[in-house]
């Protein structure tokens, strides 16, 4: 065996497939195969099951799996452990973020990256916490901010901030400046993404306890979208007052809290339980946590439509 055997076999098994793998770490899907059966001729043992939707592992093929992982990660702290003698830590850490906080915190969290890991080289991902979740899983990311995930085994997660979801119409739209009760929240249509979400899964799973259903004017992906659609007069959105803080122009907004009760969605910090973290990595978990408490604090500082305020 060799470790870019076993690289290799990792990427297939967790992608679950020889084309996606081939993309992902960029080799001809030819040569990885060939690797590939390599290692299962060295070791005697059929290690996937082939099939049209991509491969299966077989029982040699989830013990070398398990075990493959360790000792890549092993690879891995050493190569760290080595560079630290210059003082420094090194290695990839790929990190997803959702679309609605990585407008802040892509271009803070590079900059500070470089300044403090210099040796080190980042790579940030956005896409729905549906989507990073299982990329995290698939190992194609070390680090994840998720929007209220679900316990899972295979993943280790910490809520690292609550945010206040409002009501985001446009700035014109005369708004009351009086705050909003979640069962009037129902009367008022509004543009949503599609399931499964955490933001309209907090809507409806809310909604649903005082028997009343959002009344939804369209669905669609995208928090960038969602506002140009609330400019555009479609209808309102239930966002964190980070999400409006993206947009190009804030101040087009006008945000009203939903009140009786309050809709909070919890963001989490995720890593993959079957993975261990690294020096490197652990040391970015440590920037993004710095970075959200900052973002968080300064989105708690806009005012909103409540007090007669656009919201930027």
């Amino acid at each position: 065996m060799d470790l870019k055997q076993l690289e290799y076999f990792v990427r297939v098994a967790e992608l679950r497939s020889f084309t996606r793998a081939s993309v992902d770490i960029d080799v001809a899907q030819p040569a990885l195969s060939r690797q590939v059966r390599q290692l299962e001729v060295e070791l005697r043992h059929n290690l996937l099951v082939r099939n049209g939707r991509g491969v299966t592992l077989t029982e040699a093929g989830e013990l070398l799996l398990e075990h493959a992982r360790g000792i890549l990660h092993q690879v891995e702290h050493a190569r760290e452990a080595v560079v630290q003698l210059r003082g420094s830590l090194a290695g990839r850490v790929a990190v997803g973020l959702p679309p609605s906080l990585a407008r802040r915190l892509a271009v803070p969290l590079s900059r500070v990256f470089r300044q403090r890991l210099p040796n080190a080289t980042l790579s940030i991902t956005e896409s729905l916490s549906s989507a990073i979740q299982g990329a995290l899983v698939a190992g194609r990311l070390d680090i994840a901010l998720l929007y209220n995930p679900l316990p899972s085994h295979e993943l280790d997660s910490t809520v690292i901030m609550e945010e206040e979801l409002f009501l985001v119409g446009p700035a014109s739209s005369g708004a009351p400046c009086d705050a909003l009760p979640l069962a009037d929240l129902a009367q008022v249509p509004v543009v949503i993404p599609t399931r499964p979400n955490a933001i309209r899964t907090i809507v409806e799973l809310e909604l649903a306890n005082i028997n009343r259903r959002p009344s939804i004017a369209m669905e669609i992906d995208g928090v960038a979208a969602i506002l140009d659609l609330v400019l555009d007069g479609v209808g309102h959105a239930v966002l964190p007052m980070a999400a409006v803080l993206t947009a190009p122009d804030p101040a087009a907004f006008a945000t009203r809290r939903i009140v009786s009760p309050s809709l909070r969605s919890r963001l989490a910090l995720a890593t993959s339980s079957q993975r261990p973290v690294t020096t490197t990595q652990a040391a970015v978990a440590d920037l993004i946590r710095e970075l959200v408490a900052h973002s968080g604090a300064e989105a708690a500082g806009v005012p909103t439509a409540s007090e007669c305020q656009p919201a930027g």
